[in-house]
This record gives structure tokens, sequence and C-alpha cells, in this order.
């Protein structure tokens, strides 16, 4: 790639809803009143909602307008490394917006929902059998709730044995909620470094393992794209000392059709439903963090559950031992469909074949790019690959410079500056579908930028220059965020 390929575009600086409105406008008509006027009680009355009046045109203008000033998965590659951007069928989105599946209200009784409640039952089943281990709850909202879900469980787990444990082990290349899930239970998180294979040593996990320790988070593939290859060895120690096997699943993309969550040693996994099992993340939401549980968890799953009995499914709060709800209802349910149609359209032997074309493009962007950028652990990786700037260095460059250099290329960047346990990382996630030519294109883009870091390294420091907003303060949009426009 010669030159970057993004350009300026005719964008608007697009004020708030409440800045444009004029009083008296609508945007919508409703037919003449048929009924006489009647005056409710006094004191019933509101002032009602704060909303402007606009025309039709005014708000299909505004909501357009911002959504140019987006960049999505549906524009472009999105490599956000540790986060599975992937592209998703739309139909999977047009099934879960049908009438049958969007409209039923959570207080339905279950004799009027029993479809909905086997859409369900049916997707606990494929997780379960996907995963290898026993039982299911789809009531987390969230991957790191689904992770406090975990912590929960294992916490029962323990105390219903009278055993009052303290610590838990997360090893550095974990995703940063894992510290936080842990915390929230009550354990101290205790650090465990990764080796200079960048994997966990079972060694170095015997050494931290003690009866006072509840188990240990292990994300697999871990964030540096690795399998944690010794994983079998380490749940057998952490057993040993009587402790629970947490995975982090949010890496799954990588696995699911070729690894048995069981045969690994897992106690408790829970998965991202959106990224890993179509429906597109970002935007805030709404994403669904499943958990999958062995047998012997299976009791302090969240109530309600759902059981069936003669072809008739029904929910059930009959259990003593339960952590407890974790959600308002049941979940997102509307993020359960797509899944249930992406599994089910897929079928088991093409959700293996996503495992390994996600593992095939991670790994040729790194062959194609390891003389490019450095590459801190020239190793097989699994579904993402992390680099960093080390060979810029020398040109006064660094990793946010050639970031911010990818959107003047068209890109979207790559995940920056995590794992933390790499310093200047770029960590990149092509996922499974992206053809050969985007790959290509990127790994042009990359080169293209490495080259002028060493002769016009300006061109770098002043990135993004075609873009809306040029580099923004980021230290302060983190610490004061100001999310009211």
């Amino acid at each position: 790639m010669k030159k970057p390929t993004a350009t300026t575009g005719l964008k608007w600086d697009e004020p708030l809803l409440w800045e444009k409105g004029q009083s008296g406008r609508s945007a919508f008509s409703l037919p003449a009143r048929d009924v006489e006027q009647f005056a409710v009680e006094s004191g019933m009355e509101g002032k009602g909602p704060d909303f402007p009046d606009l025309s039709e045109p005014e708000v299909v203008r505004h909501y357009t307008r911002l959504s140019q000033w987006n960049y999505g998965i549906d524009a472009g590659l999105y490599p956000l490394g540790s986060c599975t951007m992937k592209y998703n069928p739309k139909i999977n989105e047009a099934i879960a917006a049908l009438p049958g599946f969007a409209s039923p209200h959570p207080l339905l009784p279950e004799q009027f929902c029993q479809g909905t409640l086997r859409v369900m039952a049916e997707l606990e089943r494929f997780l379960a059998e996907i995963t290898g281990l026993d039982a299911v709850s789809l009531q987390p909202a969230a991957g790191a709730q689904g992770e406090l879900a975990g912590m929960l469980l294992i916490q029962a787990y323990h105390q219903a044995r009278g055993d009052s444990r303290t610590k838990l082990l997360v090893p550095d290349t974990a995703h940063g909620t894992n510290p936080a899930s842990a915390s929230l239970c009550g354990y101290q998180p205790v650090a465990v470094a990764s080796n200079d294979q960048g994997i966990l040593s079972a060694e170095t996990v015997a050494e931290f393992m003690d009866e006072q320790t509840a188990g240990i988070m292990v994300t697999n593939p871990n964030t540096l794209g690795l399998f944690e290859e010794n994983i079998m060895a380490i749940a057998e120690i952490v057993h040993e000392k009587g402790g629970q096997v947490y995975c982090d699943g949010a890496n799954m993309n990588a696995l699911f059709g070729r690894v048995d969550m069981r045969k690994m040693g897992v106690d408790v996994l829970h998965l991202n439903l959106h990224k890993t099992f179509s429906t597109p993340h970002g935007g805030g939401g709404p994403g669904a963090g499943p958990v999958c549980v062995k047998q012997h968890l299976e009791k302090y799953l969240p109530v309600p559950r759902l059981m069936e009995k003669q072809g008739r499914f029904s929910w059930s709060s009959d259990a003593p031992d339960s952590i407890g709800r974790m959600h308002g209802f049941y979940g997102n349910f509307g993020v359960m469909v797509k899944a249930c149609c992406y599994i089910l359209s897929m079928g088991a032997e093409n959700l293996q074949k996503v495992s390994e074309l996600a593992v095939l493009n991670a790994n040729y962007l790194k062959e194609r790019l390891k003389q490019t950028l450095y590459l801190p652990y020239d190793r097989l990786c699994m579904h993402e690959c992390v680099f960093t700037d080390k060979n810029q260095a020398e040109c006064h460059v660094n990793t946010l410079d050639i970031a911010k250099r990818m959107i003047d290329y068209g890109f979207h960047p790559p995940t920056i500056y995590f794992p933390l346990v790499v310093q200047g990382a770029l960590m990149t996630e092509p996922t499974e579908t992206e053809t050969r030519e985007t790959l290509d294109a990127y790994i042009a883009a990359v080169e293209a930028i490495a080259k002028e870091a060493r002769t016009e390294p300006e061109l770098l420091r002043q990135a993004p220059t075609v873009s809306r907003l040029r580099r923004l303060d980021e230290t302060t949009a983190a610490r004061n965020p100001c999310l009211s426009g």
C-alpha cells in the first residue's frame, strides 16, 4: 500500500437533539380523538418527559449523521485483540427481531411462552455440548457478570464444605476484569507471572497454590493469544489442594469445536455470547455471559433454573444452595436467539472451521508482519497475535502513533498497550470472517506505516489527519468523561 486510503468526507458537527428542537414541531401524527376528553384526578398529572419538538427529517438526519461518525464492523476490518469483533450474519438479527421473539413480556405466564423457553433450553444444551460441561445458566448479562457468577459459584462450593479460603490465583495474562471479579467476592487476587514462553508453568502455580487458595482464573487462550498448554497439569495441582479451576472463555472463538473444557480440568467457565456467538460487540451492549459448570457446581447456579417435564418448560427457584439471582429476569433474550441461530446455522462442522480459520488468519498476519513489527513471542498463536513498537522506537515513534496512523489508511486501530505484560503492545485479532485480500491490505498498511516511521516519522506523530477529529486528550477523556454530548 503506497498511500493512505482513508479520506475526508462530508460530515457535520451534530448538536444534541435538545439543542435542535423548536416548539410545535412533530415527527408523528395521530388520528383525531374520537372519545370525550376526561380530566384525571388532581395529583395524577405530571409535567411529562422533556423531549425536544422535532420534525421527522430532523430526527432521521440526526441519527444518520451520528452513524457517519462511527467505524463499525460493517465498514471494515475491526482488529481489536482480546475482543473478537467479527462479522455476524444479518439473518440472526432479523430472526431475533421477529415479533414472537422480540415482543413477549418477561412476566408472561409460562404456558404462553413455551417457544421462547424452548429456545433457551436448546441454547443451554448447545453450550454444554460445545464446552463439554454439564450445566449452564444463561442469566449473566455480560462477560464480567459471568465472571462474577463463576466466582460466586466457587465461593458457594467452598462455603458449603466449611472451607473459608481467602485467595485466588490470577495470571498476569488474564483479562483485566478477572481480579476485580475475585475481589468482589472477597478474595485476594494473587498475581501469577507467565514464563518466558508467555504461558503459565505448572511449577509456578504449584508455588502459589495452597489450602487457603480458592482456585485459579485462567484465560485460555490467554491475552497474548497463546494456548495455555500446561492447563491439565495446572488443573491437577489446583484440584489436589482442593481448589477450583475457572476459565475465562472470552477467547472461545479460537477453541470451540476443538477443545473439551472438561478434559482440560475446567470446573466453571463463562462465555461471551456477544462477539463469539453472533452479536456484534461494541456500543455498550446488550451482551450475555452464560456460565457453564461441571455437575458438582450445578446446584449453586443462579435461580430461576429452566426445567423441562414431559415436553413442557417452566422456571424453578427451588434451589436452596443457589447463589441467587444475577439478573432481574432471565438474561438478555435477544442475544440468546442470535446465538442459537448462529450455532444451528453453522452446525458442528462449521463451528470447528470457525476456530481453524480464526487461528489460521492470526498466524498469517503474524508470519507476514514479524519482519516489520517486533514479535515478543515468536511461536504459534491462536486467534490473535501481539507485536510491539520496539522496531520503531529508534525513530521516536510509539505504539499510539502507529495506531493513529492506521486510521489514515482506513483501518480501525488494533488493541494497544494490552496485555500489560508486553511493553508497547499492539494486539491484532483478524477473526475468521476476513478475506485474504483484506488481510493483505492490512499488512500492506502496516508495512507502509513502518516505512513512514523511518522516512517521515512526523506523519505518524500528527496522525490521524483525515478523521473528523484529530488526536484526542485520552487521559482527560478517561478521568473526566463527558457523557452528555
